[in-house]
């Protein structure tokens, strides 16, 4: 089974998908259409670019081979949190201090542009306010502390240091050593808020074709992408549709990998119960390499993601293998029943850090978010809508950013990435 075939597969029991109710589905492209941007992905980097662009003025086309939100983009952990999934020392190591000052500042604009919207739009996805950092150690909770400093130092970013002797009152749980809170960052239903900025493009005048999957891209001053049923004419085009773009962008394959990572969603719990794991019912994520993630939802469950696949295989008994890890970090769970697992996949680089740029001029490209994306994709399509409409600055910043190629090529790149994996999942337990 491929991943695209896995990926099917485990989009069938999310939690989101059960609670997120679709409205009819949109046309496919039939025939040849003219626009002034295409933008190939259904995702939010490619929704979010085609509204802040109609926003401008625009004629828009949003091409997505399956359904708006189908990808990570509806079936992710939910987080919107600072920063980036790399360390700002690789941003710094090849922007210098003032460049990556710049980037972080478009991190945290990015949690208050999705504010904005959710405000804007009256999107009802469930927003929370708040992210704790959490440290499984000693050792790792020093390090956490040192980061902090830095950050605040750095970067002018206030966050609140959790001594191990206070951390009881922050996370019910034995696991978690020491912590950091951020009001800033938070939490939402990933799904709804995907169908609400859809929305929200398309009374702006975006036209969205769902079933429209991009077979051929033909580059020139006016770009053609041709769909099985018919064409799209553009003067631009945005490539926003990360792993599943499936070979009309080779030249971008080589700097991407599909991991699979999973979550589960436990039934209702009492609300005491729910209340008293989270008490500032905050989204949480640890510092391992390998890294669990979790957060109570609107209705009282938990929802508890952290296993990971580099092979693209979905781990056998994935609802109990998932459920230990849960009962692991909260042994008041371990009753719970879990009522969805799924999962899906999200593209990585090899630094972590976004890939954006150009190909030939006129098409943009958007990737590389690394399972940190659901603030920063809104940032990203309006960085890359300001590059479409003259002003370049911003994603042209992002575009200096270098990005290897993953050892191996197509045959050994994912072996060797899951032997790399297995390495950091030994120092995690060591």
């Amino acid at each position: 089974m491929n991943f695209l075939e896995s990926d099917r597969e485990l989009s069938r029991h999310s939690y989101y998908a059960a609670t997120a109710p679709r409205r009819e589905p949109r046309p496919p492209v039939s025939g040849t259409i003219r626009c002034d941007v295409a933008v190939v992905g259904g995702g939010l980097a490619g929704l979010s670019t085609a509204l802040e662009l109609a926003e401008r003025g625009l004629d828009v086309v949003v091409l997505e081979a399956r359904e708006v939100g189908w990808g990570a983009s509806g079936r992710n952990g939910g987080q919107a949190i600072h920063g980036l999934a790399c360390g700002q020392d690789v941003i710094e190591g090849q922007l210098g201090l003032d460049g990556a000052r710049q980037v972080w500042d478009i991190t945290i604009e990015a949690l208050d542009l999705l504010r904005e919207r959710i405000a804007r739009h009256a999107i009802d996805c469930d927003w929370r306010d708040g992210f704790l950092g959490v440290a499984t150690n000693a050792r790792k909770g020093a390090a956490l502390q040192r980061w902090a400093d830095e950050i605040e130092s750095r970067y002018e970013y206030p966050l609140t240091r959790i001594a191990p002797a206070d951390i009881a009152s922050w996370i019910a749980s034995p696991r978690y050593h020491s912590a950091i809170h951020d009001p800033r960052s938070g939490h939402l239903h990933p799904l709804k808020y995907s169908l609400g900025i859809a929305e929200a493009a398309a009374r702006a005048g975006v036209r969205i074709f769902e079933s429209s999957p991009v077979a051929s891209i033909t580059h020139g001053p006016t770009v053609r992408l041709a769909t099985p049923a018919g064409e799209v004419l553009a003067r631009q085009a945005v490539l926003a549709g990360n792993v599943y773009l499936q070979g009309i962008a080779p030249a971008l394959e080589s700097r991407i990998m599909p991991v699979g990572t999973y979550i589960v969603c436990s039934e209702r719990l009492e609300r005491g119960l729910a209340d008293s794991l989270v008490p500032t019912r905050s989204a949480v994520c640890d510092t391992d390499f390998v890294l669990d993630y979790f957060r109570p939802t609107d209705d009282d469950r938990m929802l508890f993601g952290g296993r990971v696949s580099y092979s693209t295989r979905t781990p056998s008994n994935l609802a109990e293998s998932m459920r230990r890890r849960m009962v692991d970090a909260f042994p008041a769970l371990s009753s719970a029943k879990i009522d969805y697992a799924w999962g899906g996949f999200v593209d990585i680089t090899m630094n972590r850090a976004p890939d954006f740029g150009r190909i030939d001029g006129n098409v943009y490209y958007l990737q590389g978010f690394s399972g940190h994306g659901l603030a920063l994709t809104g940032m990203a399509g309006r960085v890359a809508a300001e590059a479409i409409c003259g002003d370049a600055g911003r994603f042209d910043l992002f575009a200096r950013l270098k990005h290897l190629p993953f050892p191996g090529g197509r045959l050994l790149r994912t072996p060797a990435l899951v032997l790399g994996m297995a390495w950091y999942r030994l120092k995690d337990l060591l």
